[in-house]
């Protein structure tokens, strides 16, 4: 190859190189995974349905979709009954850790929080709460993605008497 060909196809390849390192460049800091989640590290867990992220170096909440846990920090609302077990559990095992969020029909709440479900490698943390008896369902469509098998393992622990569910109407606020 003559000197000449080298010094055009080095000019030709020269804009593609660029070019792609400026488009890896403007990708979000959190990593996009394979089967469509978003990898963010939890910086904060505020109680046992709710924590901080990152996300494209904004502070954002996340609230997890589908399901309820007892109040730790509702204002003129004191700690509902195995409430400070679900924030102490998600505390546990989501604080300053490396989850993935998926999202369903809506992204945000009316409260301006990021809507997700949590993946920890291959266990849906929202399941986990439900069936351990941390949480109960809280269904708002179009977000129903899971609510089949949440309904299932909701009746299970149930059926088991686990956690909230050995005193459920002490975990909740009733309507008035």
């Amino acid at each position: 190859m003559t000197s000449l060909n080298k010094q055009w196809i080095a000019a030709a390849l020269l804009p593609i190189l660029i070019i792609s390192m400026i488009l890896s460049g403007c990708q979000s800091k959190s990593a996009s995974t394979h089967n469509g989640r978003e990898s963010v590290k939890v910086e904060r867990v505020v109680d046992g349905d709710t924590f901080e992220i990152k996300l494209d170096g904004k502070k954002e909440k996340v609230r997890l979709i589908g399901v309820d846990t007892p109040e730790t920090k509702k204002p003129n609302t004191p700690v509902m009954f195995y409430g400070k077990e679900a924030s102490d559990f998600t505390k546990k095992r989501l604080e300053n850790k490396t989850v993935e969020l998926e999202w369903d029909v809506e992204r945000k709440d009316r409260y301006d929080r990021l809507l997700a479900y949590v993946w920890i490698d291959d266990e849906l943390y929202n399941r986990t709460l439900i069936s351990e008896g941390y949480a109960r369902i809280a269904t708002f469509p179009p977000n129903v993605k899971y609510v089949d098998l949440f309904k299932k393992d909701q009746e299970e622990a149930r059926k088991k008497q686990k956690g909230l569910w050995k005193d459920y109407d002490s975990a909740f606020e009733k309507k008035k």
